[in-house]
């Protein structure tokens, strides 16, 4: 009788330890594992594009990646995954465009306007125009982002971007130092 008792427990002890082993191999990434999975994802597609518009153009590549993390929130905002504008660049002129809302800080307070937002076939495209943007500047003012092509290191860079007026946020500069460090692509 005791060796029946061993026995069955030891297969009960053996089925538990067995299914201790395969379940936790099999259990699903949490929400967070997902998230940072895709944010991955989102810098390894961005980063070869942000590292060719560094080759051509002296744009950081850290500040492009950060601004396309943070504008477009890893490529999910709508402006990305529709229309893939990655840097929330405005429309002007005859380019297809789409009107959207989005949040602007003015007198203090955010905002919420209408914007008119240039539309791009694909994110290489969108990564190209951002980098004409900084090259050529605005209609009204050609050396709009000298400074942020003159930067050699990303907080300098980051705080010509927003010295330059890119966004309204006045912490702008600081959300993308703090992208750089967080998500280390500050070698890029």
């Amino acid at each position: 009788m005791l060796k029946q008792l061993i026995f069955i427990f030891l297969v009960i002890l053996g089925i538990l330890v067995y299914n201790k082993i395969f379940n936790n191999q099999a259990q699903k990434p949490s929400e967070a594992q997902l998230q940072e999975i895709n944010e991955h994802k989102f810098i390894k597609e961005i980063a070869p594009l942000a590292q060719k518009s560094q080759k051509e153009s002296q744009v950081l590549a850290s500040i492009t990646i950060a601004q396309a993390c943070l504008e477009s929130n890893f490529g999910k905002s709508e402006l990305a995954s529709k229309y893939h504008n990655l840097f929330g660049v405005k429309a002007s002129g005859d380019v297809p465009k789409v009107s959207l809302a989005t949040q602007e800080y003015e007198n203090g307070q955010w905002v919420t306007v209408q914007g008119v937002f240039s539309v791009y076939p694909n994110f290489a495209d969108s990564v190209s125009a951002h980098t004409q943007l900084f090259l050529y500047g605005t209609t009204w003012n050609s050396k709009q982002y000298a400074s942020v092509i003159s930067a050699t290191d990303y907080k300098t860079a980051a705080k010509a971007v927003q010295n330059s007026g890119y966004a309204t946020d006045p912490t702008y500069a600081d959300k993308l130092i703090n992208m750089i460090k967080v998500q280390a692509f500050k070698n890029h």
